[in-house]
């Protein structure tokens, strides 16, 4: 299994988990249950959705399309937009 993504929340992290096995790509959020313990541990690098190893080509065009779409700018800014996503990294290979 390798890391692909670096989720920066638990949302984030099940949304590109989602687009994976919508591709036929199966994949896992890892550090999903140490969320409890936030305040114990740094708050950063714990989650992360991770494929097998055959798996990583063909996952990176998918994350990268992922990304891609959560950091689209809104064409217009109205008074009920919906709050900006936060920022999303994919996991350095």
């Amino acid at each position: 299994m390798r890391v692909i993504y670096h989720a920066e929340s638990i949302v984030d992290a099940h949304l590109v988990k989602d687009a994976l096995e919508h591709a036929g790509i199966p994949a896992f959020v890892t550090g999903e249950h140490l969320i409890g313990g936030v305040g114990q541990l740094p708050a950063r690098d714990f989650l992360g959705v991770s494929v097998p190893e055959v798996c990583v080509e063909a996952a990176a065009p998918v994350v990268r399309e992922m990304v891609a779409m959560l950091h689209a700018p809104v064409a217009e800014a109205h008074d009920d937009a919906p709050a900006p996503v936060p920022s999303l990294r994919p996991a350095s290979t």
